[in-house]
């Protein structure tokens, strides 16, 4: 019998976390108002120390208000429970000890027979590990996640939480600052869009951003043009990204419409920017899961000076809407999918069911509770995606062509 659950939440923002919080606080005082919650601070830091908020008769009564924010109310971080040097180096272990250990004895120790986990598809595969630490050493609880993302890239998840909202986010940022293109002459607009390794994020914001450009009205007469203020470029880390040919077509835009206006993914083409930092001698920054630190590499930076000379463009400016987009409240589709997940969620931690939520692409979309050995990041984005497809031809770039792998 279920009578403590903990909630975490870990890994960067999505539009969910606070939302999914609420649900599943809301479901558990629905189906089971007797289990008593408690919610990890930052993650799985709170997990290590035993830092936790409890969910009182208060919270339970007012927790529909969590749906109206963005970010986690409880905090999130980046704690890998195998990265046991990290760990030792943050201070969250001592030297010798098993984080997984330290872990499960904690929440032994707190009473917990439930934890739950939103997170992506990091926090999911350490929750696997613990998952697999707790019933290989007998401990008797149970873990079931929630798959937040807003790249969208957990398999064999078809669509993350938060994902569709961080879209519509990263559109409406793309409204003002594609403004820009008048404040100046030939000017090159790069949207630097989240997405390490997968170009959903990418592509969906730039369909939704071009939707949004088809749906109101123009008065090219007076400089209100549909061409300068639509999309003219999309570059995602699965597609094969040809600079000169890319420059080319480009700079016919340029010149008739007087701007050029570029997505690109955070991730794409980072192979080239890495092989050229290396060739420098420069140190690439990488975090405690092995990923390389986008942030200091700048691609956007690295893209606008590539064709900045190219397309003889007077003003480069790079905007980046990753952390507008990812601490948005959830929209009303990814209220509806956490409404149905939670859902499923506490009905499995009540039933003993271990796993992470999702519709399962390899068994006919059904929502189901995935087993967390099916569970792993990195699901490259369909480049033939027929919504996609759509998308380039309508803006005139040619059909992608799959690139190599990325560097991790």
């Amino acid at each position: 019998m279920v009578h403590k659950v903990a909630l975490l939440t870990a890994g960067g923002f999505a539009p969910c976390l606070s939302s999914a919080i609420g649900g599943l606080i809301e479901g558990y005082t629905e189906h089971a108002p007797e289990v008593e919650i408690i919610a990890y601070r930052n993650g799985y830091e709170g997990l290590l120390t035993g830092d936790f908020l409890e969910v009182t008769p208060a919270v339970r009564a007012r927790a529909s208000l969590l749906h109206e924010y963005g970010g986690s109310p409880i905090g999130n971080s980046r704690v890998k429970l195998t990265n046991a040097k990290d760990l030792v180096k943050r201070g969250l272990v001592e030297e010798g000890q098993d984080p997984l250990k330290v872990a499960a004895d904690r929440l032994v120790a707190d009473g917990v027979d439930v934890l739950h986990t939103i997170g992506g598809d990091d926090t999911n595969t350490t929750a696997a590990d613990l998952a697999a630490y707790l019933a290989t050493n007998d401990y008797g609880l149970t873990v079931v996640g929630l798959p937040k993302t807003i790249d969208n890239d957990v398999v064999p998840i078809r669509q993350s939480l938060g994902a569709d909202t961080a879209a519509e986010m990263g559109a409406r940022f793309a409204k003002n600052v594609m403004a820009e293109h008048n404040a100046g002459t030939r000017i090159l607009l790069i949207h630097e869009v989240m997405g390490r390794n997968c170009g959903w994020l990418t592509a969906a914001t730039a369909r939704k951003y071009h939707e949004w450009v088809e749906s109101v009205e123009w008065l090219p007469e007076i400089g209100l043009s549909q061409e300068a203020w639509d999309v003219h470029a999309v570059f995602v880390p699965e597609a094969e990204i040809d600079i000169a040919k890319e420059a080319e077509r480009l700079l016919d835009v340029m010149d008739r419409v007087g701007c050029v206006n570029i997505f690109l993914s955070e991730g794409a083409g980072i192979a080239d920017i890495i092989e050229e930092m290396e060739r420098e001698g420069q140190e690439v920054a990488r975090d405690a899961f092995g990923h390389i630190r986008l942030e200091r590499i700048n691609p956007g930076a690295w893209f606008g000076k590539q064709f900045a000379q190219m397309l003889h463009a007077q003003k480069v400016l790079v905007q980046k809407s990753g952390y507008y987009s990812r601490s948005a409240a959830a929209n009303a589709f990814d209220r509806a999918l956490i409404k149905s997940m939670t859902e499923l969620a506490v009905d499995a931690a009540l039933a003993g069911n271990p796993g992470v939520v999702g519709h399962d692409e390899e068994n006919g979309d059904v929502l189901s509770v995935i087993a967390f050995d099916r569970i792993k990041g990195g699901k490259p984005f369909d480049l033939t995606e027929d919504w996609y497809v759509e998308l380039l031809a309508k803006i005139g770039q040619p059909k992608p062509v799959a690139a190599a792998p990325a560097a991790h």
